[in-house]
């Protein structure tokens, strides 16, 4: 094969291990790292270094699942743990995802605000754009935007190189791990890991090479499209904490969401940093906004064995349909509600999330791993020993995660 029939092929297989790596980065994500910035400086940039490796390899085993078995996890959930299981499962995610979905159109509203434009006019119209472009729009089609609004991600990397950093500093606390006892400081660093490596993002990956139609034959491919995506996806968190670090920090301004530290990046960076990272905060938002509900759409109707998928019709997929749309419609309701619990749907989908994630994570180890739907592309051992020393570790910060957020101190 010619070297220009290898980028041919790698461009046509190019998409969902991007797309789903970087939504990691959504409105709750972007917070996180903005928060961690301005609150600790440098000293959390050396945690993103094992978090990409533990979000390759799960991002990896799923896409390799989809390739294989040209199903989605929960799909494959159903078929070989029974529709309990899987109904079980659905429910709790169901109930994250609406809490992260109204996170998203938050974030899209706080964005926007910075500019000077109500919520009442920015979330009902950010609302019926995502939803006439998955509703009406091919897969492809949604897939080009997607990857679009991912180049836009790069606005967070102007802005952390306007901020003017000391890259020495910034090198030693990237590769010495430097750990502070404070609450806060373990607190953060749990969110990181939450934010990056989330239950949605590998039923979203593997249900969009599924329904691609990625085969086995291109698990190469695949696997570098996985690699970029979670490359590039901690790249963006790199400069986010940066851009924190370097203006917030020193001047000692406490943040609680990633819209503040936009307003407060101007008076350090100048204001052509701060509006790029407002708009990227939009864009963000916006991107989150549509994975998350069709994320659930995808893994409600596999798990049910309903119809699916964004090139289907109301018609052909009435549920796929219906699921995404009130996703949607609830999400932006809540948002424009007065006196909404906006900061209770956030904690509670953040609970979730960290009760499920370990669950879902040993249930793709066990998938991988069976001999008869994966044949011969089943973890080797030393791959096995680096994935479960990821679930362990995830297990244990998820623990210290939810039981901090349930009974917090004090």
């Amino acid at each position: 094969m010619t070297r220009w029939k290898r980028i041919g092929l790698f461009l046509a297989v190019m998409g969902p291990g991007i797309i789903a790596a970087s939504i990691g980065n959504d409105a709750s994500g972007i917070t996180t790292y903005s928060v961690a910035g301005a609150r600790f400086g440098y000293s959390m940039l050396w945690i993103l270094i094992p978090v990409t490796l533990a979000l390759v390899v799960s991002q990896e085993m799923v896409a390799r699942m989809g390739a294989v078995t040209g199903k989605g996890l929960s799909d494959l959930i159903r078929e070989n743990y029974g529709v309990r299981a899987a109904f079980y499962l659905m429910a709790g995610l169901f109930i994250a995802n609406f809490g992260t979905t109204v996170a998203e159109f938050a974030g899209w509203a706080a964005s926007w605000q910075i500019f000077g434009i109500s919520k009442y006019l920015s979330v009902p119209a950010g609302a019926f754009l995502i939803w006439i472009l998955v509703t009406k729009g091919s897969y492809r089609l949604v897939e080009v935007v997607l990857l679009f609004a991912c180049i836009i991600y790069l606005g967070y990397v102007v802005s952390g190189i306007m901020a003017k950093p000391d890259w020495s500093e910034v090198i030693r606390s990237t590769i010495v791990p430097e750990i502070k006892m404070e609450p806060e400081f373990m607190m953060l660093g749990i969110a990181i890991i939450g934010t990056t490596i989330t239950p949605w993002m590998q039923f979203y990956l593997q249900s969009s090479i599924a329904e691609k139609g990625i085969r086995k034959e291109h698990i190469k491919l695949s696997r570098v499209d996985v690699v970029i995506g979670c490359l590039i996806t901690n790249i963006i968190a790199f400069f986010i904490i940066v851009a924190c670090a370097t203006t917030l920090f020193p001047a000692g301004i406490r943040i609680t969401d990633a819209s503040e530290a936009a307003l407060a990046l101007r008076p350090f960076a100048g204001n052509f940093a701060s509006v790029v990272f407002a708009l990227s905060l939009a864009n963000a938002s916006l991107l989150g906004a549509i994975i998350v509900p069709l994320a659930t759409a995808y893994y409600i109707c596999e798990a049910m064995g309903w119809e699916r998928g964004v090139n289907k019709t109301f018609r052909e997929a009435p549920q796929f349909m219906w699921i995404y749309t009130v996703m949607i419609v609830a999400g932006a309701v809540i948002v424009l509600a007065p006196g909404a619990p906006l900061v209770f749907l956030m904690v509670l989908a953040s609970v979730v999330n960290g009760v499920l994630l370990p669950f879902v994570l040993i249930f793709c180890l066990s998938l991988v791993n069976n001999k008869k739907l994966m044949g011969e592309f089943i973890n080797p051992r030393s791959y096995n020993y680096i994935t479960w020393a990821t679930v362990l570790v995830v297990i244990a910060f998820t623990t210290v995660m939810v039981v901090t957020t349930v009974m917090p101190a004090g």
